[in-house]
């Protein structure tokens, strides 16, 4: 009766360990269903990685063309850049200043005409070109004092005086009609648009000035460039 006791405990503990191999074998298969199940995942990952990467080569190529886009527009710009830069150097011409001009003041009265003109020649001897614009100061010196001519209100250019080349701008004054001895010029003074130097010239038009009452200079310039009977 022992003996069956201890051969049923046996069998009893084989049937045990039968049922935990078995319980560790479908463990061990779950750790691998697992595994595979991993891997795929991590498949699936590399072709995520793999579109990331593409999505990479996209924005490569998209900045390889940007790039060749940009290289392009550098190239454009910088020539435009370099043109321009030309072009501004070949604008950027000095102003004419005093010592660089020859100054010429003749009688241009024309007989029937209700004022008398002189114009004044600005020739450039400054051995450069220059950018002469606006008004010159004229001053009429008398013996009664100086008399500043009044502007003719007229559109003032600009003129990109060459070197040897002049430019003239007119002087209109009224005739003495007064019978009386008027005021006589002794002088022309001419100062160039936007200098403060001044030149004295001999005056070539009508010796006297008729006597105003003081209410404004009768002695009119017109712009540089504009020269002619009438301003």
């Amino acid at each position: 009766m022992r003996v069956h006791q201890l051969t049923f405990a046996a069998l009893a503990v084989a049937a045990g360990l039968s049922l935990t191999a078995c319980q560790n074998g479908d463990a061990d298969a779950g750790k691998s269903d697992s595994s595979s199940a991993s891997t795929a995942l991590a498949g699936s990952n590399t072709s995520s990685t793999g579109g990331s990467s593409d999505q990479s080569g996209a924005k490569a190529s998209t900045g390889t063309n940007s790039g060749a886009s940009n290289s392009g527009g550098s190239s454009s710009g910088g020539t435009g850049t370099a043109a321009g830069g030309g072009s501004d150097a070949n604008a950027k011409v000095g102003k004419c200043s005093t010592d660089e001009l020859e100054f010429t003041a003749k009688d241009n009265t024309i007989d029937g005409d209700p004022d008398g003109t002189v114009v004044v020649e600005l020739t450039n001897g400054g051995g450069r070109d220059c950018t002469i614009a606006g008004y010159a100061g004229v001053d009429l010196k008398t013996n009664a004092g100086t008399v500043s001519a009044q502007r003719t209100g007229q559109q003032a250019t600009s003129t990109i005086l060459k070197n040897g080349k002049s430019i003239d701008f007119p002087i209109n004054y009224p005739f003495n009609k007064s019978g009386g001895s008027g005021v006589r010029i002794t002088g022309l003074v001419v100062t160039p648009p936007n200098e403060t130097k001044s030149v004295t010239l001999t005056w070539p038009g009508a010796a006297t000035l008729p006597v105003t009452d003081g209410s404004g200079s009768p002695v009119k310039v017109g712009p540089v460039g504009s020269a002619g009977q009438g301003g």
